[in-house]
């Protein structure tokens, strides 16, 4: 019989430690690759101990301002910034002071340095309307997607000699959990917050918070919170001045047993500082149109001319980050007889936050606003028979028609247009070219008094709640006013638009939640397939009548053809 040979105790413990070490840093390996996700909805920061895990982010933060700020200047051409983590990798970097290496940002040669020796090419988004940042856009590389925290990096222009730059450099903040933006008031502070009020319907107390005023949390000023809904917070102003020329970030403490202070990109304006100075400053207009939009130049010209023939004053397009060369059509149509407005959007998934913003950022501009996308058209089907072209009354008659003193919302039903056998986006337009639709209505769009609108800017789908003590809303029958909402276009746009949605309450379509919610699309699962026969569905009713209404409007014969007046 062969001997066995006894393995000795200390060398069996020593394999077994080394066997967990192995194993503890595979697992920690995978949660930090699944830290974060392309969708949207797995890109949210939901630490166990809420309050203890952001503290450490914030004493840490503290700790290292000073040796942020000289780490920052001994690089050459290194820039002060301030970075937050969008969806997709992207980082975002905000530089506040700007300087001679930004004079001419969209000229390149920025780079993101990143810990680990990792660099990224810097691309300029845009400037914030409000706090005046200049903004560009990294993605963060491979093996800093396993560090755990993210860092922020440092915007430069790239060295001769690449140093480990950032080893110790602040955490990177999420933006799904951020103060990502401020005005004021005469009477208060409106700040916007994301991830605080995360569920829809669902919204906490205003005495839970307080408004945080200052760097410095602990010689911050504080005031007392008189609103929470969705993502928008309203607070008193800071009894302290503060001129204008002072920039102070504001913030929002949650009242938690450990007080936790929500990160921030937003700056407190003082009131005496003008709210808003126009682009293209006009007098206060009876009705203008609101849309939050990405990369929507192909629509944007029918869109405008249609419901400027109708009675649209101004357009106010909440830029959600386009690259399509959106800002330099809206210039040219500026030039013509159009008046529009484009406010550089750059958070992700802030729809309602947006239109809560125009609600009171352009009150002093328009009386009536109306909310609809640039893919929904409403009209009268009495203007068939009765209008050879059309008139800037039109929408205000539904206005009048629909209300007396008391009315401030008008609600007009949706119907959803399908694909209509189109491949491509068509030639003419949306409205000439779908013109098959589903038998139901769905939802309804709304035109609000901004007067009536309620103190906490709660809205959904398009519509706000009241100051219900004296306003009331009103829904048009159809036979007054429907919405053509070409909404289920060919198959390249869908999946351009379905794959970016705006609303903080929809999931992204490629996400597995929600299957039965009416913003998923009828027989299309959870991956970005082609559906059989797309091109036939959703068309139970074949509707023409916008289709010769516009035909008739705006079409005309041209030496090339027949031609609609956007494709002039």
């Amino acid at each position: 019989m062969p001997r066995h040979r006894n393995v000795p105790p200390a060398m069996f413990i020593l394999l077994l430690v080394l066997l967990c070490l192995f194993l503890l840093a595979f697992y920690s390996l995978i949660l930090s690759r699944s830290a974060v996700s392309s969708s949207p909805a797995d890109l949210r920061f939901r630490p166990l101990n809420l309050s203890a895990s952001f503290n450490h982010v914030i004493r840490e933060d503290t700790h290292l301002l000073t040796h942020r700020t000289r780490l920052v200047t001994s690089i050459p051409g290194s820039l002060d910034s301030f970075s937050v983590l969008l969806p997709n990798w992207e980082v975002l970097v905000l530089v506040y002071d700007e300087t001679p290496q930004t004079s001419t940002p969209a000229d390149g040669g920025l780079y993101c340095l990143f810990p680990r020796n990792e660099t990224s090419p810097a691309n300029f988004s845009g400037v914030l309307p409000f706090s005046g940042a200049l903004t560009f856009k990294c993605l963060l590389p491979n093996r800093n997607r396993r560090l755990d925290p993210f860092r922020q990096p440092v915007l430069a222009r790239l060295p001769d000699k690449d140093p480990n730059v950032t080893p110790a450099s602040p955490v990177l903040p999420r933006w799904d959990f951020l103060a990502y933006e401020c005005f004021s008031t005469e009477t208060d502070v409106v700040v916007f917050v994301k991830g605080v009020n995360s569920r829809q319907g669902i919204n906490k107390s205003p005495e839970e918070f307080s408004c945080v005023f200052g760097d410095d949390i602990n010689n911050a000023v504080r005031t007392a919170v008189t609103s929470s809904k969705q993502e928008v917070f309203r607070c008193h102003h800071p009894k302290t001045a503060s001129s204008a020329a002072e920039r102070t970030k504001v913030s929002i403490e949650i009242q938690s047993d450990q007080k936790l202070l929500v990160p921030s990109v937003a700056y407190y304006t003082p009131p005496s500082t003008p709210l808003r100075t126009p682009s293209n400053p006009k007098p206060k207009s009876l009705l203008c149109a609101t849309t939050m939009v990405h990369n929507v130049a192909k629509f944007l010209r029918e869109w405008v001319m249609y419901y400027s023939g109708i009675g649209v004053d101004k357009f106010i397009l909440y830029d959600n980050d386009s690259d399509d060369d959106l800002e330099r059509l809206i210039e040219e149509l500026n030039e013509g007889d159009y008046n529009i407005e484009r406010i550089f959007w750059v958070w992700p998934k802030t729809q309602e936050a947006g239109f809560s913003h125009s609600a009171v950022y352009f009150k002093d501009s328009c009386s009536w606003m109306m909310y609809v996308d640039v893919d929904e058209f409403v009209f009268s089907p009495s203007w068939l028979n009765n209008s050879s072209r059309p008139s800037k009354t039109m929408l205000k008659s539904l206005i009048s028609t629909a209300s007396d003193q008391s009315t401030g919302q008008v609600s007009i039903k949706c119907n959803d247009f399908g694909p209509s056998e189109q491949k491509i986006h068509p030639e003419t337009g949306v409205i000439q070219g779908y013109n098959c639709r589903r038998q139901a209505e769905e939802r309804h769009k709304s035109i609000i008094l901004l007067d009536a609108v309620n103190h906490s800017l709660l809205n959904v789908i398009h519509h706000f709640d009241l100051n219900d003590s004296y306003y009331n809303s009103k829904v048009l029958p159809p036979e007054a006013a429907v919405i053509n909402h070409y909404k289920f276009q060919a198959w390249p746009e869908f999946t351009t638009k379905f794959r970016r949605r705006v609303s903080a309450f929809v999931a992204d379509w490629r996400t597995n939640v929600n299957p039965t919610s009416k913003d998923r699309t009828p027989g299309l699962g959870f991956q970005p397939i082609k559906p059989d026969r797309w091109e036939q569905m959703f068309c139970d009713v074949r509707d023409e009548r916008l289709k010769l209404l516009t035909r008739k409007w705006f079409g005309s014969e041209t030496p090339e053809g027949f031609k609609m007046a956007w494709q002039l």
